[in-house]
């Protein structure tokens, strides 16, 4: 299958982003939402198929110091053929420059990314801004 891979916003259909996260299923995430984060991340990929937007990822960095990739996405009929490793990977070598290179894994996929060379965090800590959500997903949890 051959896969078009691009590295800007320019002529990105909000909507058919906002979608692709929804049925990843990644959450609802608004075309304006997305706008903004997508705007002021300095890294991103989107990868098409046959003009259909299939899968995609950023990284929030600030050019030395620190790269946060988040908010990859792969559309379910396009899962299991690697294309998130390769966004990772891709984000992974954009951000060589940087000290530190993180990332916030779902429950239960810690596992792919340790087979990218990440490795778990003792003192991560986070404050979201639905902190109950964070509890009862197993995202965080109380302080000892």
């Amino acid at each position: 299958m051959n896969f078009t891979w691009i590295n800007t916003q320019d002529n990105l259909d909000w909507q058919e982003l906002s979608d692709l996260y929804r049925i990843a299923p990644l959450g609802n995430k608004s075309p304006d939402f997305l706008r903004t984060v997508f705007t002021n991340s300095l890294f991103k990929w989107f990868v098409y198929h046959e003009g259909k937007l299939v899968a995609v990822g950023r990284a929030l960095a600030d050019g030395a110091d620190c790269s946060y990739i988040g908010d990859v996405a792969v559309h379910p009929e396009y899962q299991g053929m690697k294309l998130g490793k390769q966004i990772i990977e891709k984000l992974i070598e954009d951000s060589k420059d940087h000290r530190k290179v993180i990332l916030y894994a779902n429950v239960g996929k810690e596992g792919f990314y340790t087979k990218l060379g990440f490795h778990p965090m003792n003192t991560a800590m986070a404050i979201f801004k639905d902190q109950q959500w964070a509890l009862d997903a197993g995202v965080t949890r109380l302080p000892d």
